[in-house]
């Protein structure tokens, strides 16, 4: 079955999708990870935010966003991809995806420890001491330019 990618701003999604979106991010980061914490930041809504989201047969399978900070920095973030849907390269997929459309900017990222060197492999380095979020190591990365 073949993966389809998609790419929005907030204004571009339908509710459905928006739902569909949500509902993934939810399952899996307060449901399965047990972090209860309120999943809408209001990030989803800025003018700046991109989603970036796989689906296969019409269901999300996997998901990120790019936000982009006040500083200039483009932030990416709610990287998840649905369990039964893991292991197949879905979140190297995406994150290449991302890169491309963060382009030549400054990227950060807060990875889950665990992760950090999935993270490494697309080019990011730690830029700062590890901490707890909801009880789970986190660990600050960054991108330079590639330019």
């Amino acid at each position: 079955m073949p993966v389809e990618s998609h790419q929005a701003g907030f204004a571009e999604l339908d509710a459905h999708t928006f739902h569909d979106l949500l509902r993934l991010r939810i399952d899996v980061f307060v449901v399965e990870q047990s972090c209860p914490y309120p999943e809408l930041d209001g990030r989803d809504v800025e003018p700046g935010t991109r989603h970036l989201w796989l689906t296969r047969d019409g269901a999300v399978v996997a998901y990120l966003r790019i936000l982009a900070d006040p500083d200039g920095l483009a932030r990416i973030g709610r990287v998840v991809v649905a369990p039964a849907a893991r292991g197949a390269g879905l979140a190297g997929a995406l994150m290449t995806e991302a890169l491309a459309v963060v382009g030549d900017r400054p990227c950060v990222l807060e990875a889950q420890t665990h992760l950090v060197g999935f993270y490494a492999g697309h080019g990011f380095t730690v830029s700062g001491p590890g901490y707890l979020d909801d009880g789970i190591p986190h660990t600050p990365m960054r991108r330079k330019p590639t330019n």
